[in-house]
């Protein structure tokens, strides 16, 4: 999937992308974060390539204020939130995938 780079508005709780391909997209800020693909929240494989299970995140109101957003290269978004959390690359590709309905589930 070869994507350009979206333009992006935050419109009261939702983040908008408006893709090349035409598509728009809303976004609820609380699904970008519970989303979050970083090794922190999503976790990562041991050394034997198993994922451990990991600990139901605990979030505050401050957790789904996003502050700022960053393009990374040309292939993704970095999201700054309110609680200080920015670890999480958001590939473009990443971001077409993510169904609000599923997260958290």
């Amino acid at each position: 999937m070869n994507l350009l780079p979206p333009r992006i508005a935050v419109i009261g709780s939702e983040l908008v992308l408006a893709w090349s391909d035409d598509v728009e997209e809303y976004l609820p800020l609380r699904t970008l974060r519970e989303a979050c693909p970083c090794a922190v929240c999503a976790g990562e494989p041991d050394v034997m390539g198993q994922m451990p299970s990991l600990e139901k995140k605990t979030f505050t109101s401050e957790s789904f204020v996003l502050t700022k957003y960053t393009f990374v290269g040309g292939y993704a978004l970095q999201f700054f939130w309110g609680d200080g959390h920015s670890s999480g690359i958001y590939s473009f590709e990443y971001l077409k995938n993510i169904d609000p309905k599923t997260i958290n589930q």
